[in-house]
């Protein structure tokens, strides 16, 4: 399989496992959304890492497999080749990648799909299509803007060079940089902490600011508004709220 899924202490890692450099060909993006769409369903997944491995997290697409396809075959394929991505992007539940080595191309677009990132000091990042004459298809031109602002977006995107982790950390790009033996350690860590929260309140807080990056500021807070006032009726929301008045804060255990 060129993607798993693995479950332990409540965190699922996909790791991408397509040797040497864990490019994005069909049947992988085909897998990752299978897989990313398992994670959302499973009980037992409360957070989620993705990783691909110590030397490399995904180099980008398959060149050699796209090379033979023409303008009708990409109109076919487009559509899923981003439904891949937004099936991670979608999962309700914390998400964290894991960033070692290369992440190009479709690589950085698949950890722009996380809700953060934390990279390895070695690591260098960046969408390199416009030198292959394209543009990054998978989510790069709306995720990165969103991220890192139109500017330092366009920078990557019209140039297509790679920046290091120093300066992907600089530009928001990444969220930690941490020496590349670490970096599925404290990844995981990051997904283990917070899959013992509570897991509806965690998908509220991440489906309203989602939701309202995307929309204008009366939508968002109407979404916010909706999942607050909803939370009352979990009992996570009970639990919590005796542990603090009981014991003092940030003691809560859910379940």
């Amino acid at each position: 399989m060129t993607v798993t899924l693995e479950v332990a202490e409540g965190v699922g890692t996909l790791r991408l496992d397509r040797p040497p450099m864990n490019a994005l060909d069909i049947a992988t993006q085909d897998r990752l959304k299978e897989l990313a769409e398992e994670a959302t369903r499973r009980d037992d997944v409360r957070a989620v890492v993705i990783y691909g491995g110590e030397r490399v997290f995904a180099a980008g697409a398959d060149i050699k497999e796209m090379q033979d396809m023409d303008h009708a075959a990409m109109v076919q394929r487009s559509r899923a080749l981003q439904d891949a991505f937004t099936a991670v992007a979608r999962i309700p539940k914390p998400v964290v990648a894991a960033v070692t080595g290369y992440a190009l191309g479709g690589g950085c677009e698949l950890a722009l799909c996380a809700d953060y990132r934390i990279a390895a000091d070695n690591a260098k990042l960046g969408q390199p299509e416009i030198l292959l004459g394209l543009i990054p298809g998978a989510g790069g031109t709306q995720r990165l803007p969103r991220l890192v602002g139109p500017s330092k977006a366009k920078d990557l995107i019209f140039t297509g060079r790679q920046v290091k982790a120093d300066e992907a950390l600089a530009i928001g790009l990444v969220d930690r940089v941490v020496p590349a033996a670490e970096v599925y350690e404290q990844a995981h860590a990051w997904a283990a902490r917070l899959a013992q929260g509570p897991a509806i309140a965690l998908r509220a807080a991440k489906e309203s600011v989602d939701t309202g990056l995307e929309a204008d500021i009366d939508t968002g807070l109407a979404v916010e508004r909706n999942w607050f006032a909803g939370l009352f009726a979990t009992e996570d929301r009970e639990r919590g709220m005796r542990s603090f008045v009981e014991e003092g804060p940030g003691k809560a255990k859910f379940l």
